[in-house]
């Protein structure tokens, strides 16, 4: 009798992308403690409104099955600087790749933030009123020689405070990027290319301070160089033949300015300095928060090192401007850890808190109309207050700020108690609403 036939050995196809990894229990516990931050505002209406956040009102999150994948993006630009779309269209594209958190950091203007806010309630997108400032680093008796660098900072759902002093700051800055842009088509007029101030300007648009890549836009359309990219290879590069700084302020005075106003400070790009641990060095001393580490292609080992060993906190997002091409990351493309994103905001919370306390003490000694739609300005309770007879007071509003803005044991302050006390005799009428409520 013959041997029986042997079957044939076959091998398993494996799936692609793997098994999906169950979390740990400290991850578990980050997730539901970032998941309650993103949706606490999605939760704070109150039972008698009518109003909802469009068709998201019902999309809270079901903490028990830990399924919605959370998206923080922590760095893009929009037209208010020197991005190709705007707020809106920015926050539209968010949302269609599948991004939760967004902060808008343009360069050295929160212009775009009310935008984005208004963008941002149609699809269920919370927003981190942010801004990219620009600086210059200068080594003092170091090695090394004088940079740009970039520190991103993020404020709280109430904006910075003393928010007129910020914005004194930024616009000096943005003037000097007017002188800057100037200097550079000087520049490059004496390397025999005719550039002309009104094309950079028009490229950049109306109140926009141009940056390089207006002027290096302005170069591609001329047909000086081929690409954006080429431009910034061969001219525009920091200490580049046709590069030129503004009136930039010490990146170690912005980061204490950043911290005097409620905000969390990141370095930004640091893979971009020439000498990055003596730059580290003098803004952990300055206050610095925190260094971006991730990007789109993974996350860098020699900047989380650094940031390990200054103990700073672990960021990232894509640099997102919206030019187009395989060169530029998508907006959501870095894949922040929940356990970063749980560090960043266990360190912003509490400096997020203390701000909102400190601009509503401020209101509550003075509750004058310009003041109340300053508070408005970044907060996401306009929406309530179009829906009529839910606020009567200006405690009842603040009350509802507070809700969506704070957990309920952030709120158990005392500070919270003794604001609402001083208010709660003053009605808010129709009048103050409607200047709330009103699209800038």
């Amino acid at each position: 009798m013959g041997d029986s036939p042997k079957k044939p050995n076959v091998k398993k196809k494996k799936k692609r992308g793997g098994s999906k990894k169950k979390m740990t229990v400290e991850q578990s516990i980050a997730y539901k403690r970032v998941s309650e931050w993103v949706f606490l505002d999605r939760c704070s209406v109150p039972a008698n409104s009518s109003a909802t956040d469009d068709d998201f009102a019902a999309a809270v999150i079901n903490h028990g099955k830990l399924s919605e994948k959370l998206v923080f993006e922590l760095h893009s630009h929009s037209i208010c600087s020197d991005g190709f779309l705007s707020p809106s269209k920015l926050v539209e594209r968010a949302h269609q790749n599948g991004v939760k958190v967004l902060s808008l950091t343009d360069h050295d203007t929160m212009a775009g933030i009310p935008e984005a806010l208004d963008a941002a309630r149609r699809f269920g997108i919370k927003i981190i009123p942010g801004v990219e400032i620009s600086t210059i680093y200068y080594p003092r008796g170091e090695s090394g020689s004088e940079e740009p660098v970039h520190i991103l900072a993020y404020y709280s759902s109430c904006g910075p405070t003393r928010s007129e002093e910020l914005e004194k700051f930024l616009a000096n800055i943005r003037d000097g990027r007017y002188l800057r842009a100037k200097n550079m088509i000087s520049k490059l007029n004496k390397l025999k290319f005719p550039l002309k101030w009104e094309q950079v300007a028009k490229i950049a648009g109306k109140g926009v301070a141009p940056g390089r890549l207006h002027v290096a836009r302005a170069m591609v359309e001329e047909g000086y160089v081929e690409n954006l990219k080429q431009a910034f290879a061969r001219y525009l590069y920091d200490g580049g033949p046709a590069y030129s700084t503004g009136s930039e302020p010490l990146a170690e005075e912005a980061v204490q300015f950043i911290c005097e106003t409620g905000g969390v400070a990141v370095l930004a790009h640091p893979w971009a300095l020439k000498n990055p641990v003596a730059i580290v060095r003098r803004l952990k001393d300055a206050g610095l928060h925190g260094i971006e580490v991730y990007r789109s292609d993974g996350r860098l080992a020699v900047y989380s090192d650094l940031a390990d060993a200054y103990d700073l906190i672990k960021l990232g997002g894509s640099d997102f401007h919206g030019r187009g091409g395989q060169s530029e990351s998508n907006l959501g493309s870095v894949s922040l850890p929940v356990l970063a994103v749980n560090d960043f905001l266990r360190a912003a919370r509490p400096i997020w808190c203390g701000a909102i306390r400190g601009i509503l003490e401020n209101y509550a000694e003075d509750p004058s109309q310009s003041k109340l739609v300053q508070i408005m300005k970044f907060g996401k309770t306009r929406r309530v207050l179009k829906g009529g007879s839910l606020v009567k007071s200006k405690c009842d509003l603040i009350d509802l700020c507070l809700s969506s803005w704070l957990t309920s044991e952030e709120r158990q302050d005392s500070a919270f108690e003794a604001i609402k006390l001083k208010l709660s005799g003053l009605p808010i009428n129709e009048e103050g609403i409607q200047a709330v409520t009103a699209d800038k």
